[in-house]
């Protein structure tokens, strides 16, 4: 290990340090991910170009491990953490810059649900694939998505359920936008351990995503079809 701890990331070039931060992402190394992404800046990168070749890419490994089951929730969760930590420096000069966003996702457990987890990995990972995320927490009546559908404009819907008894909450969410007329207007991904494909299909669901890394792969390939 002590080679490890002589790396001095400044000494670095480009090419070398972005694929330090790689590691450093996928170790869950918050402030390495601070200092490698300060010292990007300085060297004159545009921010959004730290956020994709050594965040979003860092985390897109991350995914790969953990939806294959080499790397597991406490883990992707630090990982998760150490990029928010990078991204806090970037968050704003993303916004002065008029950089390009992925996409937008509201993202909640659904009524008389209060499991969170699942959810908030979804949301850290999605953010890590370079998404905008609003999450709603947990127990949301059809009230509170649709509220949150008027006000920030998104292009997905996530909902999440843990109880096999708040699972069919998901289909009113659905038949109301349906009956509003905005069902189409958006990609509703659905998630939760009891779930699955059939159920996401009985629902009128876009897709069931099993995990974080799928919902990523999902929203992504959706998203661009809806462009």
């Amino acid at each position: 290990m002590s080679e490890e701890e002589d790396i001095v990331l400044s000494e670095l070039d480009d090419e070398e340090l972005v694929q330090q931060m790689h590691d450093d992402l996928y170790d869950g190394l918050a402030e390495e991910i601070i200092e490698g992404t300060n010292i990007l800046l300085e060297r004159g990168w545009e921010s959004y170009k730290v956020l994709t070749e050594a965040l979003v890419e860092g985390m897109r490994i991350v995914g790969v491990d953990f939806r294959d089951g080499i790397l597991f929730v406490p883990e992707v969760l630090m990982s998760a953490n150490a990029m928010k930590a990078g991204m806090a420096i970037l968050k704003p000069l993303l916004a002065e810059s008029g950089a390009p966003q992925m996409g937008k996702m509201i993202i909640g457990t659904v009524k008389g649900d209060i499991h969170d987890i699942g959810k908030n990995l979804v949301g850290m990972m999605m953010e890590g694939a370079g998404f905008e995320v609003v999450d709603l927490g947990i127990n949301n009546a059809v009230e509170s998505y649709l509220e949150a559908i008027d006000e920030h404009n998104p292009n997905i819907l996530g909902m999440s359920a843990l109880l096999t008894t708040t699972m069919p909450y998901m289909k009113v969410v659905i038949d109301t936008m349906i009956e509003k007329g905005i069902r189409d207007d958006f990609v509703v991904l659905v998630g939760g351990a009891p779930l699955n494909e059939a159920f996401a299909d009985s629902v009128g669901a876009d897709a069931y995503c099993r995990d974080a890394a799928v919902a990523v792969e999902t929203a992504k390939s959706l998203v661009a079809k809806l462009a």
